[in-house]
Formats: structure tokens, C-alpha cells, sequence
């Protein structure tokens, strides 16, 4: 039994293998990056626009998590390597709409098909669980989740 064996490590245990795979997978996205000359920040943005085809420069820091400032060094540099497009926001100037340039799309492409990239790793790795593995890991994140969010699942 899990709990008999680990008692009290368990916690610690369990934040350690958290810390190793959150190492494992930056370590592989600052590779993938610096391969594309690009920061962290800016690959993160490259790849949350892969599923919007705009966003605004808000929604984006929000989910980002970024500081203001380093997200709009990170955009500048994307601008002007024309791999991101600005757009004023139809109805309000003062609001700026994010776009992935054609050149912006074909590098998420190619940094998504590459063999030793962060995408197809995450991928294979995820691929090799079971339905009912995959189904049990997020169940378990949300559980996690829901502790630090302030309630519990039941």
C-alpha cells in the first residue's frame, strides 16, 4: 500500500516529481527555442497562437503569466522578424489584436514535426499511456488543482 510505504514523504515526494518533469520539459523547450533563435517567452507565445487565429495582447498576458514588459519585448522581436502580426481591435484603437504571420505558422510547423522537439516528445510521451492512464493523470491534476484553487473534489 502507497500510503503505509511513503507516510509523510508523500507530499514531498510527489512536488519533487513535479519539479523534475516541469525541469525536464523547460530544459527541452530553452532547446527547441534557442534552435529557432528565439526566447522562452517568445516560444510560448508562438505556440499558445497555434489555436487562435487572433488574440488579443491582454488575453494573451493573461494567460501567459508573463510580465507586461517582458511580453511586449517578446512580441517587438516577433514583430519584427515577421513571424507576428499587430492589428488594431475592430470598435476599440487603443486595443491591440496578435496574429501569426504565414512565416510564423510554417515555424510552429517545422518546430512541431522536429524529431527531438519539445511538441513531438510531449507527444510520444503522452501517446504511450493508456486511455485509462491519460483519463487517470488529469483526473488527478484537476484534484491537485482544486486544493490550491481554495476547495476540494469530492
Amino acid at each position: 500500500m502507497v500510503k503505509e510505504t511513503y507516510g509523510t514523504n508523500r507530499p514531498t515526494m510527489l512536488m519533487q516529481s513535479f519539479w523534475h518533469l516541469q525541469k525536464s520539459i523547460m530544459g527541452q523547450v530553452k532547446q527547441t527555442a534557442l534552435e529557432h533563435e528565439l526566447s522562452v517567452p517568445q516560444f510560448a507565445i508562438i505556440v499558445m497562437m497555434q489555436h487562435n487565429k487572433k488574440i488579443a495582447q491582454k488575453q494573451l498576458q493573461a494567460r501567459t503569466h508573463y510580465p507586461k514588459s517582458t511580453l511586449s519585448y517578446a512580441i517587438e522581436g516577433l514583430v519584427q522578424d515577421d513571424l507576428l502580426n499587430r492589428q488594431h481591435a475592430e470598435g476599440n484603437r487603443r486595443e491591440v489584436d496578435l496574429i501569426l504571420s504565414e512565416q510564423g505558422k510554417a515555424l510552429l510547423k517545422k518546430m512541431k514535426n522536429e524529431e527531438n522537439g519539445v511538441h513531438l516528445r510531449f507527444k510520444n510521451a503522452v501517446n504511450s499511456f493508456s486511455e485509462e492512464q491519460f483519463n487517470d493523470l488529469l483526473n488527478l491534476h484537476q484534484q491537485i488543482a482544486a486544493f490550491f484553487e481554495g476547495g476540494k473534489m469530492k
